[in-house]
């Protein structure tokens, strides 16, 4: 049934929460915001890096040749300071070219320009660049509902470009548990098996690293009722786990931490890795992964022990299970089905107990 007063009074009640101010700002102006963290480049919610140099030199040749560039948002904290809700990804090419922290590269049209960086630029130039307003920035100021502004994020960035199912996540669970996810993901042993070298490797940039605790952690509390897609299962734990108590969150660091160090004693470099020829193919695969933090966190701490004891026949042990072609494809196709997985785990999990 229709209902237009209830249409109205949401409608009403968007109005009062959402509370915005418009201003058109010079590059220098935002440059100096961003270098002096005036504007959060970096609050928990926001994806990671992912431009390259040649998309900021043409975001810098977007404005040399007065060509629209689409708005920032920013939200006002109640500190006076501003987080970068859209437009971060503009933001930071715009501080590191007036800074001369980039040389611009690639140029569609402005090809005399290669090579430039800021101070390079003629004197009309530059001061045209620090002073003229280039850019419109819409600013949701500290009146407007918190949680509004997530949700702003969201749907300002389902409008560019896709925000995978780990970014999404980053946005939509924002609490102490993601960030105990996020904090793991920086462990070292991890970050080399995933080859994150620094902000810039694909794993940071796509969240694959917090990705990969989730999928623990998840598998790990669910792994015996496991029954459909392991997407929609971690969504599911986050959701649940918002309410986490912290003791709860300290028990989850706990268990990842331990499982994480048992496959580093174990398998090492090999770890979360499949045989090729008389090596190790160098790539993490999600369903070894998925086999042997789930299984090394299941054996007893005397388990444990005693199949250290025999680490040197652990390597070959394992490189035996991929003469199981149920194995081999339990860790390589379909790997997300709950009939996999369960197998995938099982198999190791034996072998540990077996040794």
């Amino acid at each position: 049934m229709r209902n237009p007063i209830a249409i109205l009074r949401s409608f009403n009640d968007a109005q009062a929460q959402l509370v915005v101010q418009t201003a058109d700002l010079p590059l220098g102006t935002l440059a100096d915001m961003v270098d002096s963290e005036a504007i959060d480049l970096q609050p928990g919610f926001q994806r990671r890096e992912r431009w390259s140099i040649e998309k900021q030199s043409a975001l810098v040749e977007s404005f040399l040749l007065n060509v629209p560039v689409p708005p920032v948002y920013l939200a006002e904290e109640s500190d006076g300071t501003y987080t970068a809700i859209d437009g971060k990804q503009r933001l930071r090419a715009i501080a590191d070219f007036m800074a001369n922290r980039m040389s611009l590269r690639n140029l569609d049209r402005l090809t005399s320009a290669e090579g430039f960086q800021f101070s390079d630029l003629p004197t009309e130039i530059s001061n045209a660049l620090r002073l003229r307003p280039f850019l419109r920035v819409v600013t949701l100021l500290k009146q407007t509902n918190t949680a509004l502004k997530y949700e702003v994020f969201l749907r300002l960035n389902r409008g560019g470009e896709s925000l995978n199912a780990q970014e999404i996540r980053n946005v939509a669970f924002r609490g102490p548990m993601n960030d105990a996810i996020y904090d793991l993901s920086g462990s070292p042993f991890l970050r080399a098996q995933l080859k994150i070298n620094d902000d810039k490797s694909p794993a940071y940039r796509t969240m694959t690293d917090a990705e990969f605790v989730l999928r623990f952690l998840t598998l790990k509390d669910r792994i015996q009722h496991f029954s459909g897609s392991l997407v929609r299962e971690m969504d599911e734990y986050m959701e649940a786990s918002q309410s986490a108590r912290p003791d709860d969150i300290a028990r989850a660091r706990a268990s990842f931490l331990e499982a994480l160090d048992r496959c580093e004693q174990l398998w090492g470099r090999h770890a979360f890795k499949r045989p090729e020829g008389n090596g190790w193919r160098d790539q993490m695969l999600a369903g070894m992964y998925d086999a042997q933090m789930i299984a090394a966190s299941a054996v007893s701490q005397t388990q444990f022990n005693h199949v250290l004891q025999h680490s040197n026949v652990v390597q070959q042990a394992t490189r035996d299970l991929f003469n199981d072609v149920e194995f081999d494809k339990s860790v390589r196709t379909g790997t997300n089905t709950p009939a996999r997985i369960s197998y995938r785990v099982n198999k190791v999990g034996e072998m540990l107990r077996s040794l």
